[in-house]
């Protein structure tokens, strides 16, 4: 039986291959406290093995993804939707302190935003404020990773696969199912 999670890293790279701009992103799907679903997209990144989302805690979603989400990839260039189910867990925070590094400015900017004026998702007067509030604040030197910035692996439970490229026109469509240290697999009707 093929492994799915090799499957999602070698569809992956062929979608890095073919410069998909979709290639480092995904949807996570949750259910906010309110009992309305979100979605968001983010970059998806890989710690030692593990697919990850990397989101700064001042974030409403914050409290609800600790628990468990639904993660949504497509890659056009390949064809090839993932949707996952997910555990997660912490990433370790000397890898988040490490990999904030790697960020670009304006995302650090915005985290330290979110620590020292507003945290996200909070209305403000205006996006001028917004920006000139952002033009003043005053960083730490050395300029590191602030607490609420965090990480969560994605412990895969649940892997479906829809694959367009059939010639025939009828899309593959599989699902693997973790049991313990095994997958099951079921084809599923498109």
């Amino acid at each position: 039986m093929l492994d799915p999670i090799a499957q999602f890293t070698q569809d992956r790279a062929r979608a890095w291959q073919q410069k998909d701009p979709m290639a480092g992103l995904c949807t996570v799907a949750n259910i906010d406290t309110a009992g309305q679903v979100q979605l968001r997209t983010l970059v998806l990144r890989e710690v030692e093995g593990t697919l990850a989302i990397f989101i700064n805690a001042s974030s409403p979603k914050w409290r609800t993804l600790q628990q468990a989400c639904a993660v949504h990839t497509y890659w056009p260039s390949v064809q090839i939707q993932y949707r996952l189910q997910v555990e997660t867990a912490p990433v370790g925070d000397e890898f988040v302190a490490n990999s904030w590094q790697l960020r670009p400015d304006a995302p650090k900017k915005m985290d330290w935003f979110y620590q020292l004026i507003e945290t996200q998702s909070k209305p403000i007067a205006s996006r001028r404020k917004l920006l000139q509030q952002l033009d003043q604040l005053d960083l730490p030197n050395p300029l590191v990773a602030p607490e609420q910035a965090k990480g969560l692996l994605l412990h895969i439970m649940q892997i479906e696969r829809l694959d367009l490229t059939q010639a025939n026109g009828v899309h593959d469509r599989q699902l693997f199912i973790r049991q313990k240290d095994t997958w099951q697999q079921q084809t599923l009707v498109p």
